[in-house]
């Protein structure tokens, strides 16, 4: 069997041949990967997370749409996500977070990135000449001049704070994961805790249709002049009319109009009726004056209705009863006295004189009947102008309720708008806890402080480091060998030169044994030599 067809052979000869090399190069890599965890700058890693339940769509703006129902939330799509994302990566936000965390003394650069971050800027600064001849003069002229230290400072630790933070939507949800890399952790913890309420604050006045205060404060200024404006027209228009409720008192005057009519009507039909009597007994008069001796008495008895009960004159019942009685005597006396004698002539004398009577008293109930005619016809007149005097009354009451009306409905409507921004006011005005913000969006997980830092990681780094040094090694023996064109066996020299192996002496020198101590530090460097 050919020797190189034999590679597990092959492998440890030239491991064992270049045992040494691999030995050092593998101790070299070990002290490395022990080294290193000491050596590098701990950073720990700050996590949160955020929620962005819906996305708020305004329909209007606040000048104009001012109903509570001027806003929808819908379910953010992937490209919504990635705009919350880069809003809270935007260095314009970070930027804010390190400024105001700095002017409270909570964020300052750590001592191993102070030269890097502040001190070669500051630098750089300081000898630009296009700042120092160009900008920085035109700044001092229109006012604009501004610390360069400061501002320096701020935007190293502003590049370094976007280099450190991760912003990324997980996926398939509507969860954002934050993770911040900084050396220390309560620093790092306040960072991304100042981050995440400004993010939201940011997000609140991208999208809310909220106006600043003073605009409240103008409206509800304007609003109230404009409703106290209506009212004191409203008041002055119902004082013209003198009626405090004219809807009350349309319906009091038509009640009214309904009872005159009612009387009126019945006062109409009296007239009509009176009218026609007294026509009767004018009538009956005049042929009761030119009428016979022997003629009986008045043809109407002169009777008086009142609520259904009958009242007879009694005066005339009594003077008809004596001049029918009379006549009656004198027909029946005519038939046995003679029509000239003494007894006759009296009787006619007596019914003449009883006619004359009668015919007296009813003249007297016809002039009476005449009167009672007359204030018939004035009390219809004066219901007649009282009932046209409603009538205008409500007609007047009807204008003044339409104009009301037009003006309830506008106070109405600037009531509604008053009130509405009379709410929004109070709103704005009050400091308002971000979590209840209209935008819907949550912190899911806030940031807490970590215990342990998420770099270096020595149980990762030191048995990489170790299995990387022996692979390194291995591969170093091979590229040895590879260039290491010398005979390492027997075969060699019949494969490559195609001759006969007539004797193979080995070497009898073998290498002393370690004299030292076992796991002692002697013992270690006698291995490591040797």
């Amino acid at each position: 069997m050919n020797p190189k067809e034999n590679y597990l052979h092959e492998f440890f000869r030239i491991f064992f041949a270049n045992k040494q090399l691999v030995k050092r190069v593998f101790l070299i890599f070990a002290v490395i990967a022990l080294v290193l965890p000491l050596v590098l700058k701990q950073s720990f890693d700050i996590t949160a997370q955020v929620i962005v339940q819906s996305k708020k769509l305004s329909q209007g703006d606040a000048t104009t749409s001012l109903t509570q129902d001027n806003a929808t939330f819908i379910p953010p799509s992937l490209a919504d996500m990635e705009t919350e994302s880069n809003i809270l990566r935007s260095p314009a936000l970070i930027r804010q977070t390190i400024s105001e965390l700095r002017d409270k003394g909570e964020y300052t650069p750590p001592p191993g990135m102070f030269n890097k971050l502040v001190l070669e800027p500051i630098k750089r600064y300081i000898t630009s000449p296009l700042r120092e001849h160009l900008i920085n003069p035109v700044k001092s002229a229109l006012g604009m001049a501004t610390d360069p230290v400061r501002d320096t400072v701020l935007d190293g630790l502003t590049q370094q704070a976007v280099d450190s933070l991760k912003v990324e939507t997980l996926p398939g949800s509507n969860v954002i994961s934050i993770v911040y890399s900084f050396p220390d952790p309560a620093q790092g913890t306040k960072f991304v805790a100042a981050l995440l309420q400004n993010y939201l604050a940011s997000r609140q006045e991208l999208q809310s249709i909220d106006l600043p205060q003073s605009f409240y404060e103008t409206k509800k200024k304007q609003y109230q002049v404009r409703l106290d404006g209506l009212e004191g027209t409203r008041l002055a228009l119902l004082e013209s009319v003198g009626s405090s409720d004219p809807k009350e008192e349309i319906t009091f005057r038509l009640n009214a109009i309904n009872t005159e009519e009612q009387a009126l009507n019945l006062y109409q039909d009296r007239l009509l009726q009176s009218q026609r009597w007294l026509d009767y007994l004018k009538g009956a008069l005049a042929a009761a004056s030119n009428s016979k001796l022997n003629d009986y008495t008045f043809p109407y008895t002169f009777t008086t209705t009142v609520d259904n009960v009958a009242f007879e004159d009694r005066e005339i019942k009594q003077m008809g009863e004596a001049l029918t009685t009379q006549v009656t005597r004198y027909m029946n006396d005519l038939a046995i006295f003679q029509p000239g004698s003494e007894p006759m002539l009296l009787t006619r004398e007596q019914i003449a004189r009883t006619r004359q009577q009668f015919l007296k008293v009813v003249s007297n109930r016809i002039q009476e009947r005449t009167s009672d005619l007359a204030i018939v016809s004035s009390v219809i007149d004066q219901k007649t102008a009282r009932i046209a005097e409603f009538k205008n009354r409500i007609h007047q009451l009807q204008e003044t309720q339409s104009k009301l009306r037009q003006m309830d409905t506008e106070i109405d409507a600037l009531h509604a708008a008053f009130s509405t921004y009379a709410q929004r006011f109070a709103e704005s005005s009050t400091a308002r806890s971000l979590d209840n913000d209209l935008s819907n969006a949550r912190v899911l997980s806030p940031p807490f402080e970590p215990t342990e830092a998420a770099f270096p990681k020595p149980l990762l780094i030191i048995p990489f480091g170790l299995f990387t040094g022996l692979l390194l090694a291995i591969a170093l023996v091979y590229v040895r060998e590879f260039f290491d064109h010398r005979f390492k066996h027997p075969a060699q020299i019949t494969h490559e030169l195609g001759l006969p192996v007539l004797l193979v002496i080995n070497d009898q020198n073998t290498l002393p044994s370690n004299p030292h101590k076992n796991w002692s530090v002697p013992s270690f460097v006698h291995w490591v030599r040797n």
